[in-house]
């Protein structure tokens, strides 16, 4: 499929026998109409870098699934080790013909509520100008169906780039239906700890009266926001520090420490999540009880990390801090659905080694009570213990645990220090379904200089994660694609509406909240089957009805 621009495009069915190309003047009705086809709607062929399931979406048309080209290509690129190469409908056609290979096109950060995009607007594909996009496409389609055929396990990436493409799917949706957000809510919210809303330009009245003491501590004038001017004035004081971290001055026992810190936090969420932010990223409507309603419009970015975790282009829809999330509110009669999957990465973990201990201990709703259980402690040392064989921590209270982990859970450990051991060596690692770890660039030379066993303990840390945290990112695009085709009709905007790692969040109306959880635990077991087979270990999910997401998380 490909759009012309003016609302219309062309279609193609492909397969062993190509049907003929289709000029249709509304994309949107076409598609919608094909979504209906007996006996299964189609799987859809197209590229990311064109945004037009986007275009779609806000035409009121939703697909059940497709093949994205871009995100497909990505993932084959990864498997050869050519991480970062262009990945768009142009590039990969012009490494299929010889020919240089453009840049994929620079996506402009989110604009939050001034995105206001044309529909099917005009061709914004990298493909030479008077190519034929849609036999283009086809062509694209077809090489990648041959990449992954010859591929040592092809199911497992076929699946991969189903759900890869799903998560695309998902992510569109999510960024036009948006997250229910009470701007008066966020405006209390600020106000009760910032103070009113300042003119532009200045502190707000809290953060300003905190410059004020942190001064007077000092007993200089200090800036807090600048770094430099914070090493002098704790040198001043008696107490020098290496930065100004956190962590680091939390060792410093002064009296402008705590109100440092207390600066620091406020001034990031001001910065991050104050009154601009709201304005900029909150699109408001008036609700039915007279106070306004509003929707946060983040733009995800599937598989912006190298592990296939998503980032975003702005609006920090994976880091809501928690003091702003009362505002996090259904609208009237309508309810929040939370899974959240506690202790994915050590179920997955013991999913992939096949260790059966530690399955056993993935069996109960709780892990970390069954791991104290057999390490002996209690289970926050547990956790320590499975946090270390995961991340490679060596140090401190880990260490004695560590070999306790290794000794109860040999397939387990094995399989991260394997991991550990090849990525310390320069290779490469693979998740379950097969995303691929990158090497550093320039490797050779990095760990032949000085420094080079520390890159290279570096690099086994990194690997011997990444086999878990990857697959963990896996099961989350799993449990997207599934619970997208097991949640029944709802009313526009209702459904899926945020997603961070291991957590989903669903908006509907309150009368649909009992067959939206059946749905939630309808795609936690698929997505077990589906990834794992018969598998003993099990990924709770415990979903949790509420009106406000703060109740949910500020526990």
């Amino acid at each position: 499929m490909v759009a012309d621009g003016e609302g219309g495009g062309w279609l193609r069915e492909l397969g062993p026998a190509p049907g003929p190309v289709r000029r249709v003047p509304d994309l949107a009705a076409a598609v919608r109409a094909a979504e209906h086809a007996w006996p299964e709607p189609p799987r859809w062929v197209w590229s990311a870098g064109e945004d037009l399931y986007p275009d779609l979406v806000r035409a009121g048309v939703r697909v059940a699934r497709c093949h994205d080209t871009a995100l497909t290509e990505a993932l084959l690129l990864g498997y050869d080790g050519r991480h970062g190469e262009a990945a768009s409908l142009g590039a990969a056609w012009a490494r299929l013909h010889g020919l240089p290979v453009p840049d994929d096109p620079v996506r402009p950060l989110g604009e939050g509520t001034a995105a206001q995009p044309a529909l099917f607007e005009a061709d914004r594909s990298t493909l030479p100008p008077g190519t034929d996009r849609l036999a283009a496409l086809a062509e694209v389609h077809d090489d990648q169906l041959r990449r992954i055929a010859a591929l040592p396990e092809p199911g497992r990436m076929r699946l991969l780039a189903a759900v890869e493409s799903a998560g695309g799917l998902a992510a569109a949706e999510m960024g036009h239906d948006g997250l229910p957000w009470r701007p008066d809510t966020h405006d209390e919210i600020l106000t009760e700890l910032l103070g009113p809303r300042p003119p532009a330009g200045r502190r707000p009245p809290v953060l300003a009266d905190l410059v004020t003491r942190i001064s007077e501590a000092v007993g200089r004038e200090v800036n807090p926001d600048s770094p430099a001017q914070v090493l002098r004035a704790m040198a001043w004081v008696g107490h020098p520090v290496e930065s100004t971290r956190s962590w680091v001055l939390e060792r410093v026992d002064h009296p402008v420490v705590p109100l440092l810190l207390r600066y620091k936090e406020l001034s990031r969420l001001h910065a991050a999540n104050g009154w601009a932010w709201l304005e900029t990223w909150v699109r408001r409507r008036p609700g039915p009880d007279g106070r306004t309603l509003g929707r946060f419009h983040p733009d995800y970015v599937v598989g912006g990390v190298v592990s296939g975790r998503w980032a975003t282009r702005g609006g920090g829809a994976l880091q809501i801090p928690r003091s702003v999330r009362r505002a996090v509110e259904a609208d009237p009669g309508w309810v929040l659905v939370r899974a959240d999957a506690g202790q994915l990465e050590p179920r997955v973990l013991a999913a992939v080694s096949g260790d059966g201990a530690l399955a056993a201990a993935a069996a109960e709703e709780d892990l970390y009570a069954r791991l104290a259980a057999q390490v002996g402690g209690d289970r926050q040392r547990a956790k320590i213990g499975m946090l270390a064989a995961m991340y490679g921590q060596t140090s401190g209270d880990a260490a004695p645990l560590l070999a306790t982990m290794r000794r109860l859970y040999p397939r387990a450990l094995e399989y991260v220090d394997a991991a550990a051991r090849t990525g310390e060596a320069g290779g490469v690692v693979r998740s379950w379904l097969g995303r691929t770890s990158p090497v550093p660039p320039g490797w050779e030379a990095a760990v032949a200089g000085a420094g080079g066993e520390r890159r290279r303990r570096a690099q086994g840390r990194f690997t011997r994660n990444f086999v878990v945290q990857a697959t963990a990112a896996e099961w989350a695009l799993v449990l997207l694609a599934a619970l997208r085709q097991l949640l029944p009709a709802m009313p526009e905007g209702a459904g899926i509406v945020f997603f961070v790692h291991d957590e989903v969040v669903l908006h509907v109306p309150a009368d649909m909240a009992d067959v939206v959880v059946r749905a939630v635990a309808g795609a936690e077991a698929r997505t077990r089957a589906v990834l794992f087979g018969d598998t003993p270990v099990r990924f709770p999910l415990a979903p949790v009805v509420t009106r406000n997401y703060a109740s949910l998380t500020n526990g």
